[in-house]
């Protein structure tokens, strides 16, 4: 009798050495079938295997009767089969004796892997490769694994583009290791499959560009796609094809769609592929009515007005659906800040007439949901109720979308968590009508070790300081809150030192509560720092000197370097200084009107100069006292201080000293007889301030940055004798004066050298600013925003200049700098970078511009 199984076939003979032989693939059956019982099953031929195991999987035992021919045998090959571990399959009948029959088993093992080989590839492409096409050294090699490894990396190289990309898996034996091969992949990308020629037709609504610009990864050689990708990638061409209907939409042309499109060989070059696409456009729409079902909490007018879509209105259902659930003011965020989390709103199309359409929004507001617990994750690095105080969201109140983005916003700007990662767990109960919400946090150290370094009239400067954002002075005899410091409650301690060893020095350290009493965020700040300057030698001061006649600026003192620098390393008096002391303490308070992102602080500050035979500034000897009140407006609305994405930054700063002159009753006759030392022994000025920072996102992503700032200073007296020689300004550079004499203020300006905008005044006899403007435009891009570090690339331009009198003040007179720059922040040294700098305008008393210049950022945002 002859018998077909499915992909096995089986054989039984009796002969003189009664064998039945069952293997793969075809053998014809000779005898009837008869019944057996299995005396015993033995394995041959895998090693790599116990017998029982592979026993137990072929589904025989022994003591089973089974007829030969029959369908167990044929089970039990195909089980081993499907496996794809076994190259051959036998069952073999070694003995039968009246109706018992011994089985033996013989299976050929797939051999294993023993190196994995690339050919074709680089580094990075076979990294990534090898991830995904799951092959292991020590598994085996089956012909699942191979068709899989070809599959994976065909598909690969098709999404970048490579569409006729050869792939090749080889199996090489191992010479120095029976049963195991070497499996080569062999990869062929040929050419980058790119796009040629787009051809549309049907289309008048939209042109040939405006499709060409909505297809956002399919695009040809226009001069308007020069940066953008012409790679021809078959998933992104139909997401490309949805966009193109999406943007039809937009105009109103909700029956458009393509009608037939074709990828065809470009005639003239084989590596690329012509588009071809033929749309039907449809009529253009308009809105006629809109309709509210279902509204209790509003009435129709306010939702009208609030989604600001009226009769005669383009239809656009993307717009549509941004004003209903997307924007910042949807209407779903009115009804979710006022605890309606269950709200939805399906707008439905209950009427086509002509060209008009009829809208019926139905809603559902459903019912208030309340917070019913705020649970904490995540967080190792300060005390949980410090954590909690930053949170607009609270147990018990409302539900509200705008009080949890200002929670994760506070939350970032606390420093301590990964913002990245700051993604709220809402769990809602709409039964009970209440809300769980989570706040998953990753935690990442803000504590700094700050080094920088910066050049200046005494040269190289270096600083060395540690700062602490998680200090806890309260902790100060709980040794196990140390972590070199105590720590715990989020305050702010920190330490600098700078010297460039001979000329200069000083010391600061300033601390930093922001909740004071741990109720209010009222924020109480200290700090103490002292600075001591030595004077160079004389010869290095009379030639320095000499630069001044004719009003010469202090630029040109920097262009002789190495021979200024020889002099200044010639000698040091200790006993011709300029010394300063300085104290502050600070309130702030967070304020609720005219919104939440407002803040007031208020600062004391008193600075005590000490000069001796010090000629750089008016006051060469004796003591001059700064005593003033430093008062700040400011708005800050940034969702990140790090990299911003969004928001904005206003200062707006006064810092004013009590008028002695007007106060003691000073008359001119008697400023014209005093001494200078006696005129400054009491400074007194006011100084405005303002400053304002916008971050606009340009891309969906939210990763291109716009960055426009402003800012302007101006530092008045109060009687034309009492101009102030301290807390002027000084323009140019990187801002980074390399030392800190706590007397004037150093005003970044990239594209030029170090103050070399600060205008010369006539009444000091030296370089001063009193007054100054400054406007950057900063286009920003990451390159990684990780927890261990953010690094962003930027171009910039940028105009301003510095002025010794505000008669003198044109605010069209600007000095003009373009340039390029990286940022790194790691959490252990704060920002780092480096701009490239041209400065296009001539120099305060030169002939020449800014030119090229390489500026260094250490601690600081220029």
């Amino acid at each position: 009798m002859c018998m077909l199984l499915t992909s096995v076939s089986l054989l039984a003979q009796e002969k003189n050495d009664s064998i039945l032989e069952v293997e793969k693939p075809t053998i014809e059956y000779s005898y009837q079938r008869a019944t057996y019982e299995i005396a015993d099953i033995t394995i041959s031929g895998a090693d790599s295997y116990e017998d029982f195991v592979l026993i137990g999987f072929s589904g025989l035992s022994v003591g089973d009767k089974i007829e030969i021919p029959g369908e167990q045998i044929t089970k039990a090959l195909k089980r081993f089969w499907k496996q794809g571990l076994f190259s051959d399959v036998k069952i073999s009948a070694t003995k039968i004796e009246g109706d018992k029959v011994w089985l033996d088993i013989y299976l050929v093992q797939r051999p294993r892997i023993s190196e994995l080989v690339f050919q074709g590839l680089k580094k990075s492409e076979q990294e990534e490769i090898e991830t995904k096409v799951g092959i292991a050294k020590g598994n085996q090699m089956t012909p699942n694994i191979s068709d899989k490894a070809k599959t994976v990396i065909e598909k690969y190289f098709s999404e970048k583009g490579f569409h006729n990309a050869e792939v090749a898996v080889k199996q090489v034996d191992d010479s120095q290791h029976p049963g195991y091969v070497k499996v080569l992949i062999q990869v062929d990308k040929k050419e980058k499959t790119k796009v040629g020629k787009i051809c549309i037709t049907g289309n008048e609504a939209l042109t040939h560009n405006q499709i060409n610009r909505a297809m956002k990864k399919t695009n040809d050689n226009n001069i308007l796609n020069m940066f953008r990708p012409k790679k021809f990638v078959t998933e992104e061409y139909e997401n490309d094809k949805k966009a193109v209907i999406e943007k039809y939409n937009e105009i109103g042309y909700r029956d458009a769609y393509i009608v037939a499109d074709s990828i065809v060989p470009n005639a003239e070059d084989p590596t690329r592929v012509d588009v071809h696409m033929h749309i039907h456009e449809g009529e253009k729409y308009y809105v006629r009515d809109i309709h509210w079902v279902g509204n209790t909490v509003y009435p129709y007018e306010y939702l009208n007005r609030v989604l600001n879509i009226k009769k005669g209105d383009v239809y656009n259902l993307k717009e549509l659906n941004k004003r209903l659930n997307e924007d910042d003011d949807a209407l779903s965020k009115l009804y979710t800040d006022q605890g309606y989390l269950f709200f939805s709103v399906d707008p439905v199309e209950v009427n086509v007439e002509n060209d008009s359409i009829d809208f019926e929004m139905r809603m559902y507001e459903g019912r208030q949901a309340t917070i019913n617990s705020i649970n904490i994750k995540g967080n190792t690095r300060v005390y949980e109720h410090v954590v909690r105080r930053e949170l607009y969201t609270k147990p018990g109140q409302l539900y509200s979308q705008s009080d949890i983005m200002r929670s994760l916003r506070e939350l970032a700007q606390m420093g301590h968590f990964d913002q990245e990662n700051l993604v709220p767990d809402i769990q809602p109960n709409p039964e009970e009508g209440t809300v769980d919400i989570t706040y998953q946090l990753e935690t990442k150290s803000s504590d700094q070790i700050e080094f920088s370094l910066g050049w200046g009239a005494t040269g190289l400067v270096g600083s060395l300081g540690l700062k602490f954002t998680n200090f806890a002075i309260q902790n100060l005899f709980n040794k196990k809150s140390y972590r070199i410091v105590p720590q715990g409650e989020g305050q702010t301690f920190s330490i600098n030192a700078r010297t460039n060893g001979v000329y200069y020095s000083s010391v600061s350290i300033n601390f930093m509560e922001p909740w004071l009493g741990g109720k209010r965020p009222n924020s109480l700040s200290a700090s103490i720092y002292f600075a001591s300057q030595t004077r160079y030698s004389d010869r290095y001061y009379k030639a320095y000197q000499s630069l001044y006649d004719n009003y010469m600026t202090s630029y040109y003192a920097y262009g002789n370097t190495d021979y200024y620098q020889q002099l200044m390393e010639s000698e040091a008096d200790p006993d011709k200084y300029l010394r300063t002391l300085g104290i502050s303490v600070g309130y702030g308070k967070r304020l609720r009107w005219p919104d939440d992102y407002f803040s007031f602080y208020a600062e004391l500050s008193y600075q005590m100069y000490m000069m001796k035979d010090w000629p750089y500034l008016l006051v060469t000897d004796g003591f001059s006292h700064n005593l003033a009140l430093n008062l700040q407006l400011s708005r800050s609305s940034i969702d990140n201080p790090i990299y911003t994405r969004r928001g904005s930054q206003f200062v707006l700063g006064l810092k004013i000293t009590p008028p002695y002159s007007a106060i003691m009753g000073t008359k001119d006759a008697e400023f014209e007889q005093m001494s200078v030392s006696d005129r400054y022994r009491l400074v007194e000025y006011y100084k405005a301030k303002f400053s304002g920072k916008v971050f606009t996102p340009l891309t969906p992503d939210s990763k291109l940055v716009l960055m426009a700032r402003a800012e302007f200073g101006y530092l008045g007296n109060y009687n034309k004798y009492t101009k102030s020689p301290f807390e002027t300004f000084s323009m140019g550079g990187d801002g980074m004066s390399g030392y800190t004499s706590y007397s004037t203020e150093y005003v970044a300006m990239r594209g030029y050298q170090s103050g070399s905008l600060t205008p010369f005044d006539k009444v000091l006899g030296y370089n001063a600013g009193y007054l100054y403007n400054k406007y950057t435009l900063e286009l920003r891009y990451p390159i990684a925003l990780e927890q261990n570090a953010t690094i962003w690339a930027h171009a910039f331009l940028e105009a301003g200049n510095c002025f010794s009198d505000i008669k003198d003040y044109n605010p069209f007179e600007l000095k003009r700098s373009a340039g390029l720059g990286v940022r790194i922040f790691l959490p252990m040294f704060g920002l780092l970078g480096i701009d490239w700098g041209w400065g296009f305008d001539e120099i305060n008393g030169s002939t020449s511009s800014g030119g090229s210049q390489f500026h260094f950022v250490l601690g600081q945002e220029l």
